[in-house]
């Protein structure tokens, strides 16, 4: 499922590609291009509950705002983000890349990934697709391409 969202991620919405909206097209589409049935609409699913998380009278947890928080993760969250994933969000809600809204949009479509195994590359993109769907956080949205295309060797300092 993860290579379908990069795939859509790539061809429509990064290249700023007109996005189709017939799902029938996009499915044949996707199928053509060698996914399966079933995965498309896992994918589809998770970008339609992506859009979804804005709703404040679903997800009212969006809505609070906190100026200082500790995130505690739950056994299933830190199962699948790893020690350096933790610190990655940390790191971007220390930049500003994130707030707290964002990070939980963040860690919500994580959890909903069809996947085993999970990388900080991984998350980097999930981050990215949040952001570019968020209205308002366009500037965040470029500083986290900036981190993911620009990155550079050794430690930051």
């Amino acid at each position: 499922m993860f290579d379908i969202l990069m795939y859509l991620f790539e061809n429509y919405i990064h290249s700023e590609a007109e996005v189709m909206v017939d799902h029938d097209v996009l499915t044949d589409e996707l199928t053509r291009a060698g996914f399966h049935q079933d995965e498309i609409y896992k994918a589809l699913t998770w970008l339609e509950k992506l859009a979804a998380l804005q709703d404040s009278n679903t997800y009212p947890y969006l809505t609070r705002i906190a100026s200082k928080s500790t995130r505690v993760y739950t056994c299933e969250e830190m199962q699948l983000l790893d020690v350096e994933s933790r610190g990655f969000l940390m790191f971007l809600e220390q930049v500003n890349v994130l707030d707290f809204t964002t990070r939980e949009m963040v860690i919500d479509r994580v959890m909903e990934l069809d996947t085993q195994f999970f990388s900080i590359d991984d998350l980097k993109w999930v981050v990215l697709m949040v952001l570019f769907n968020v209205p308002g956080k366009e500037t965040a949205y470029s500083q986290m391409e900036d981190l993911i295309f620009d990155e550079q060797e050794g430690p930051l300092h």
